[in-house]
Protein backbone atom coordinates (compact mmCIF):
# COMPACT_ATOMS: atom_id res chain seq x y z
CA UNK A 1 0.00 0.00 0.00
CA UNK A 2 1.48 3.32 -1.29
CA UNK A 3 2.26 5.85 1.70
CA UNK A 4 1.07 9.60 0.91
CA UNK A 5 1.77 12.47 3.40
CA UNK A 6 -0.08 16.11 3.20
CA UNK A 7 0.62 19.04 4.85
CA UNK A 8 -1.75 21.97 5.37
CA UNK A 9 -1.16 25.27 6.81
CA UNK A 10 -3.95 27.16 9.62
CA UNK A 11 -3.59 30.60 9.38
CA UNK A 12 -5.79 32.80 11.09
CA UNK A 13 -5.67 36.77 11.09
CA UNK A 14 -4.55 39.22 14.20
CA UNK A 15 -8.39 38.67 15.85
CA UNK A 16 -8.52 34.97 15.35
CA UNK A 17 -11.61 35.15 13.75
CA UNK A 18 -11.17 34.18 10.45
CA UNK A 19 -8.78 31.27 8.44
CA UNK A 20 -7.21 31.00 5.24
CA UNK A 21 -9.06 28.68 2.92
CA UNK A 22 -8.40 28.24 -1.20
CA UNK A 23 -10.59 26.76 -3.48
CA UNK A 24 -8.93 23.69 -5.48
CA UNK A 25 -9.33 22.79 -9.11
CA UNK A 26 -11.99 20.22 -8.04
CA UNK A 27 -14.38 23.15 -5.75
CA UNK A 28 -13.51 21.95 -2.72
CA UNK A 29 -12.13 24.40 -0.32
CA UNK A 30 -9.35 23.42 2.22
CA UNK A 31 -6.44 25.02 4.45
CA UNK A 32 -3.48 25.59 2.04
CA UNK A 33 -1.46 22.85 1.62
CA UNK A 34 -0.74 19.42 -0.18
CA UNK A 35 1.78 16.13 -0.75
CA UNK A 36 4.70 15.89 1.01
CA UNK A 37 7.53 15.46 -2.45
CA UNK A 38 10.35 13.12 -2.17
CA UNK A 39 13.20 14.16 0.05
CA UNK A 40 11.12 17.09 1.58
CA UNK A 41 10.65 17.54 5.57
CA UNK A 42 7.16 18.12 6.39
CA UNK A 43 8.28 21.77 7.41
CA UNK A 44 9.80 22.50 3.85
CA UNK A 45 6.54 20.70 2.34
CA UNK A 46 4.08 22.97 4.27
CA UNK A 47 6.20 26.59 3.71
CA UNK A 48 6.51 25.31 0.00
CA UNK A 49 2.71 24.40 -0.06
CA UNK A 50 1.79 28.16 1.29
CA UNK A 51 3.99 29.80 -0.89
CA UNK A 52 2.76 27.68 -4.36
CA UNK A 53 -0.88 28.17 -2.81
CA UNK A 54 -1.34 31.87 -1.63
CA UNK A 55 1.40 33.76 -2.95
CA UNK A 56 2.64 33.88 0.97
CA UNK A 57 5.75 33.28 2.84
CA UNK A 58 4.91 31.17 6.00
CA UNK A 59 6.55 30.23 9.47
CA UNK A 60 5.55 27.26 10.73
CA UNK A 61 4.88 25.73 14.50
CA UNK A 62 3.47 23.40 15.83
CA UNK A 63 0.94 20.15 14.47
CA UNK A 64 -2.93 21.23 15.64
CA UNK A 65 -4.15 18.10 13.87
CA UNK A 66 -3.64 15.04 12.20
CA UNK A 67 -6.12 12.91 10.30
CA UNK A 68 -5.79 9.93 8.06
CA UNK A 69 -7.57 7.57 5.30
CA UNK A 70 -6.86 5.19 3.39
CA UNK A 71 -8.43 5.39 0.05
CA UNK A 72 -8.87 1.46 -1.21
CA UNK A 73 -9.42 2.22 -4.84
CA UNK A 74 -5.61 3.39 -5.00
CA UNK A 75 -4.28 0.89 -2.60
CA UNK A 76 -2.92 4.22 -0.87
CA UNK A 77 -2.99 5.37 2.81
CA UNK A 78 -3.08 9.02 3.18
CA UNK A 79 -1.72 10.91 6.46
CA UNK A 80 -2.97 14.89 6.88
CA UNK A 81 -1.11 17.10 9.36
CA UNK A 82 -2.19 20.38 9.89
CA UNK A 83 0.22 23.14 11.03
CA UNK A 84 -0.47 26.29 12.80
CA UNK A 85 1.19 28.98 10.81
CA UNK A 86 1.97 32.83 10.96
CA UNK A 87 2.32 34.82 7.59
CA UNK A 88 5.79 36.53 7.42
CA UNK A 89 5.47 38.09 3.91
CA UNK A 90 4.41 38.12 0.34
CA UNK A 91 1.31 38.78 -0.83
CA UNK A 92 -1.87 37.26 -1.61
CA UNK A 93 -2.37 35.82 -4.55
CA UNK A 94 -3.64 32.94 -6.79
CA UNK A 95 -0.15 32.05 -8.58
CA UNK A 96 -1.20 28.86 -9.78
CA UNK A 97 -4.79 29.12 -11.38
CA UNK A 98 -5.08 25.70 -12.93
CA UNK A 99 -4.96 24.36 -9.33
CA UNK A 100 -6.80 27.09 -7.46
CA UNK A 101 -9.92 28.69 -8.15
CA UNK A 102 -10.07 31.19 -4.88
CA UNK A 103 -8.21 32.55 -2.06
CA UNK A 104 -10.55 33.63 0.95
CA UNK A 105 -10.54 34.68 4.56
CA UNK A 106 -13.08 32.97 5.94
CA UNK A 107 -15.07 32.99 9.70
CA UNK A 108 -14.04 30.37 11.51
CA UNK A 109 -17.40 28.90 11.81
CA UNK A 110 -17.74 29.22 7.99
CA UNK A 111 -14.92 27.14 7.82
CA UNK A 112 -16.34 24.68 9.87
CA UNK A 113 -19.30 24.21 7.42
CA UNK A 114 -16.63 24.25 4.27
CA UNK A 115 -14.32 21.26 5.88
CA UNK A 116 -16.66 19.03 8.31
CA UNK A 117 -13.12 16.88 8.50
CA UNK A 118 -11.84 18.01 11.15
CA UNK A 119 -14.07 16.10 13.84
CA UNK A 120 -14.44 19.32 16.42
CA UNK A 121 -13.71 21.89 14.01
CA UNK A 122 -11.44 24.47 12.56
CA UNK A 123 -12.95 26.82 15.37
CA UNK A 124 -12.18 24.12 18.09
CA UNK A 125 -8.68 24.15 16.77
CA UNK A 126 -8.46 27.98 16.62
CA UNK A 127 -10.36 28.42 19.76
CA UNK A 128 -8.33 25.99 22.01
CA UNK A 129 -4.56 26.71 20.40
CA UNK A 130 -3.73 23.52 21.24
CA UNK A 131 -0.53 22.28 19.32
CA UNK A 132 2.09 19.54 19.35
CA UNK A 133 5.71 20.83 18.99
CA UNK A 134 7.07 20.17 16.13
CA UNK A 135 10.61 19.63 15.16
CA UNK A 136 12.91 18.79 12.44
CA UNK A 137 15.78 16.79 13.58
CA UNK A 138 17.40 17.25 10.06
CA UNK A 139 19.53 14.80 8.37
CA UNK A 140 21.00 11.79 9.61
Amino acid sequence: MKRTDVVYLLITDETRTKVLMVQNENEAWTLPGGAVEPGETLQMAAIREGKEETGLDVKVFGIVAVNEFVHTDRDEHVVLLTFRAEIVSGDLEITRPDEILAIEWVDVQHADERMPYYLEGISSIVTKGVEVTYFDEGRI
